[in-house]
């Protein structure tokens, strides 16, 4: 299965505490690191892909460089499933070479990452989607849908642009049963209810 997520921030520790964007449920990185990885292997298996839309980590106050990536690489490998890395405004090309350099195949011969600068296509339940950092405007479109990060606690008015980072504010267009936990990836099936629901809200205003 396919999931989709975005803005992980690991080891970005300011984040739990700006007042810029919406609050993680954390006060601490490890707490932090630690939920991140439980509620992602609570639904990811290891034939699964999660494909990830930026900012990944944020390692500038580790130093040097390579010791960050280390670290970064080490708690990536406590993910199951492979990762399609789209690089974000936080990745840099040094750490996406880093990871690429480590040549680790899972066990049904895929890489473990995979990597795109911009972003990709996908294709699914009958739709095109445009998966990438930025949001993007596709105008009027009867299939193409834009799964996006980078702006936390905020959304696009319009139904198909959807943001699919960990803090999105177009998660609450999910009821309370249907939403998953915090930081969980999100499944194709979740996401048409994203749109469904934007869309009916958006269609009356």
């Amino acid at each position: 299965m396919n999931y989709f997520t975005a803005d992980l921030h690991f080891f970005h520790e300011q984040l739990l505490k700006s007042e810029h964007f919406s609050p993680r449920p954390y006060t601490d990185l490890s707490s932090e690191h630690a939920g991140l990885q439980k509620v992602w292997n609570s639904r990811v298996t290891d034939q699964d892909t999660v494909y990830h839309l930026g900012d990944l980590a944020f390692l500038n106050k580790i130093k040097p460089a390579k010791k960050g990536y280390q670290q970064l690489l080490e708690l990536l490998l406590s993910l199951k499933g492979q990762i399609i890395l789209v690089k974000g405004n936080h990745d840099t090309r040094d750490l996406f070479k880093f990871l690429k350099n480590q040549h680790i195949i899972l066990a049904d011969g895929r890489p473990k990452f995979e990597f795109h600068d911009v972003g990709l296509i996908v294709k699914a339940n009958h739709h095109q989607f445009f998966l990438t950092h930025y949001p993007l405007i596709l105008g009027p479109t009867a299939s193409s849908i834009n799964l996006h990060g980078h702006i936390h606690h905020s959304q696009v008015p319009i139904a198909e642009n959807i943001n699919v980072g960990i803090d999105s504010e177009d998660l609450e267009y999910l009821t309370a049963d249907q939403r998953p936990a915090w930081g969980m990836p999100l499944s194709l099936e979740e996401i048409e209810q994203i749109l469904i629901q934007k869309h009916n809200r958006l269609s009356t205003k």
